[in-house]
């Protein structure tokens, strides 16, 4: 599933990639990943989980979406609050 890297990201030097498996998705910033995105089943749609990557600590997005690329960009969007930009 295509996700592009968001400008608030790329404005700060993040990057955003598939993961190896294939289902999440990695958000880098110094080529480092920090955070992970993966998009998961929620009552017939799909949730987002946002974690980070060096403590698995979990930040809540909250919401449904129709199809795994929107919780995806929902889920890079409450990252974006989450970090104050």
């Amino acid at each position: 599933m295509p996700v592009s890297t968001p400008d608030r990201l790329t404005q700060h030097g993040g990057n955003v990639l598939p993961s190896k498996d294939g289902h999440a998705f990695v958000v880098y910033f110094d080529r480092e990943p920090q955070y992970l995105v993966l998009p998961v089943p929620a009552e017939g749609k799909y949730a987002c989980r946002v974690s980070q990557t060096i403590n698995g600590r979990r930040l809540e997005a909250p919401g449904v979406h129709p199809t795994p690329e929107d919780a995806v960009r929902a889920g890079l969007e409450h990252l974006r609050q989450a970090l104050g930009w």
